[in-house]
């Protein structure tokens, strides 16, 4: 019998997954050790990266495979925009730029947004974690921020998706029945591995960015 696709990935990738969210940078937010302008910092790279994201989702909607994992409540640039004003005041945006290591998430994103594969990959990275780990964060930096909702922390909620666990267990179950021969699935898998390179480069610069600053 043929191990689902999601399982393989999942299991291919955990170590990857693990050494992203075990960053220095983490454990200094979650340890309450940053101020809210340094966690702003996470923010704004997320703001950028997710914009990519995002806008290549709008570009692939009608894309028979890639299509089918667009989902327009999961878009996260105006939960972001609002997490920003609360956290930088309205003029935000002549605050945040990014980092080198952002700019070549970036444009990984786009590179790789004519082959259906490498969107679902990107796709997967971020979205599984944010509706995963994501909420413990959220919870987290509520207790450390007191953030309630309309700001600070918007991007970790979605509620318009009713049933996390259900809505995970129907994108997986869209995982498993992409039609992928193995020489696919493996550079699925590859580029997964490299998508959870990229998102732990950038929480690298932003820990060396606080240390920096401190």
């Amino acid at each position: 019998m043929t191990t689902p696709f999601s399982e393989t990935l999942r299991n291919a990738t955990w170590a990857d997954h693990e050494s992203a969210e075990s960053g220095g940078y983490l454990a200094e937010l979650m340890g309450g050790r940053l101020s809210e302008h340094e966690y702003g910092e996470m923010v704004a790279q997320h703001y950028f990266a997710y914009t990519a994201l995002d806008g290549v989702s709008r570009e692939l909607a009608g894309h028979p495979v890639a299509g089918r994992f667009v989902f327009p409540e999961l878009y996260r640039e105006r939960a972001l925009e609002r997490d920003l004003v609360t956290i930088y005041g309205p003029d935000w945006r002549a605050r945040v730029t990014p980092s080198k290591s952002t700019r070549t998430l970036v444009a990984r994103i786009h590179q790789v947004a004519d082959w259906p594969g490498g969107f679902i990959a990107h796709h997967y990275t971020r979205y599984l974690g944010d509706l995963s780990g994501g909420q413990f964060i959220r919870m987290e930096l509520q207790k450390i921020y007191g953030y309630r909702e309309g700001g600070g922390v918007d991007f970790y909620i979605f509620d318009e998706l009713g049933s996390l666990p259900r809505f995970k267990s129907d994108y997986r179950a869209r995982l498993d029945e992409l039609e992928l021969d193995e020489r696919e699935r493996q550079r699925i898998i590859g580029e997964v591995r490299l998508a959870y390179q990229l998102n732990t480069e950038v929480l690298t610069d932003l820990h060396r960015t606080v240390r920096t600053a401190a």
